[in-house]
């Protein structure tokens, strides 16, 4: 595991920005207390790896902020984005001793991390914690069956902007017009969408002339209507594919 950055001072849990969507939604009083009593905040910086591929993963965690990815490696060495791992999303399979993909810290990333062993024997003493990882868990799937048809059928327009609808229904804050940072670099963006970096840049410089989007410095991104670019994508605002 890389270098760790442990100067954040744990919070209380709540004053914490995803209290209400993660994995602890459900718990008040004397099971938010115990979850209290063995989580640890840590830091990555943008660039360093979190886990390992394979490695042995003593923790289950909560993206408190930040953007990782999830990347799987081929038997030839080559390597493909599966995934984005974004606030309030869990990292970690309770019952599975080692991580099946490597989890790379897009932009600077802070967990809420928890003792998996201490969390598995929660869950088993909690119903209702089982049941909101179980609820993620199908919400994760959804989401990887919605991706597979952005990979296979969606054009190269709607994939852009498909992803940049995901960031910016993401985005911490709810202001109008919504503005995000996007957490991936033209590079990684191609990768994860199967495009060519002249093709990503040209999308969204489209969508930018379009004046559905606009750029702010290198990674800054805002948006007035989101429902007119989820359209772009093939969606509607809450993320359906229009009947």
């Amino acid at each position: 595991m890389s270098r760790i950055d442990l100067s954040l001072a744990t919070p209380d849990c709540a004053a914490c920005p995803i209290r209400h969507r993660a994995v602890c939604a459900t718990c008040e009083g004397e099971d938010l207390a115990r979850l209290a009593a063995m989580k640890s905040y840590r830091s990555w910086q943008a660039g360093e790896t979190i886990v390992l591929e394979g490695e042995a993963l003593a923790f289950v965690a909560s993206v408190v902020e930040g953007c990782a990815t999830l990347t799987r490696s081929l038997e030839d060495g080559r390597m493909q984005m599966v995934g984005l791992l974004m606030p309030s999303d869990f990292l970690g399979r309770p019952g599975r001793a080692a991580a099946p993909y490597a989890v790379t810290a897009a932009t600077k990333v802070t967990l809420c991390m928890f003792d998996r062993r201490a969390f598995e024997r929660m869950m088993v003493e909690t119903p209702h914690l089982a049941g909101r990882l179980l609820e993620m868990s199908l919400d994760e799937l959804d989401a990887a069956r919605d991706w597979m048809l952005v990979l296979g059928r969606k054009t190269a327009r709607e994939k852009v902007a498909t992803l940049l609808t995901l960031v910016l229904r993401r985005a911490s804050v709810a202001d109008r017009p919504l503005r995000a940072e996007l957490p991936l670099t033209r590079e990684a963006m191609a990768a994860y969408l199967g495009l060519t970096i002249e093709t990503v840049s040209r999308q969204m410089t489209a969508l930018r002339k379009a004046g559905l989007i606009r750029l702010e410095g290198a990674r800054g991104l805002s948006c007035d209507d989101l429902a007119a670019l989820a359209a772009e994508s093939g969606d509607d605002e809450d993320g359906a594919l229009p009947v």
